[in-house]
């Protein structure tokens, strides 16, 4: 088994559900007491958060250009970035930096593809949504993203940053993104991403009415297969 290297506290919500799942899937695929080899650097987010509200994307990469080479350093063998946003900062994070690195958006068009869909809704924080790091890597893999309208896109955002990093569920926001979701299928998604590491808090295939792909899960599937070989 290869040592899987997880950059997360981004937030530190979602970094909890990457280590859970990661021993679910390792004992599921197992059995007995294995559990996955892995080295976690957690990050205080109220800096990186800082650093994106001030549009300082530069200092901000090269914050996880310096926990790469240290994670590395310390043994790992692959490198999960365990955030969708911060994928914007993928080629400065790993400029000079030698281990392999999972792509979350390059597992979750390939898992999209892989069951012949092609128009996934996408709900994530609005760096994801708006900006053209994500979207473009999906458009890249032969799929057509569907996005919120404006106001929805800014609600989305909002829990996120207010609410799921926080680690704090609400009916009410269930709600609003059970709301979002359909008005997307509405609009012709087939599918819904679950772009932003934290939204699988609040959605899943059980309130949402297209086939839903959990950014996280299919990430932590990914680095366990190739952390098995």
């Amino acid at each position: 088994m290869k040592t899987i290297g997880i950059l997360g506290g981004m937030s530190a919500a979602s970094t909890q559900i990457y280590y859970r799942e990661l021993c679910n899937m390792t004992r599921s695929r197992l059995g007995g007491l294995h559990s996955p080899e892995l080295l976690i650097r957690s990050l205080d987010f109220a800096k990186i958060e800082a650093l994106q509200m001030k549009g300082d994307w530069n200092a901000a990469g090269a914050v996880l250009n310096d926990e790469a080479k240290a994670l590395e350093r310390g043994g790992a063998q692959v490198i999960v970035l365990a955030t969708n946003t911060m994928h914007k900062l993928v080629d400065q994070m790993m400029a000079g930096v030698k281990i392999p690195f999972i792509h979350i958006a390059d597992a979750t068009a390939q898992a999209i593809r892989a069951q012949g869909l092609k128009s996934p809704g996408l709900m994530a924080t609005a760096f994801t949504m708006e900006q053209s790091f994500y979207t473009e890597r999906l458009m890249a893999a032969g799929l057509n993203p569907v996005l919120p309208n404006e106001t929805d896109r800014a609600e989305t955002h909002r829990i996120i940053y207010e609410e799921l990093c926080k680690d704090v569920t609400t009916d009410q926001s269930t709600a609003a993104y059970v709301a979002i979701a359909k008005r997307l299928a509405e609009s012709g998604a087939d599918c819904l991403i679950l772009g932003c590491t934290e939204v699988g808090m609040l959605l899943n295939q059980r309130n949402v009415p297209v086939p839903v792909f959990d950014t996280t899960l299919i990430h932590c599937a990914a680095a366990l297969d190739y952390a098995l070989g």
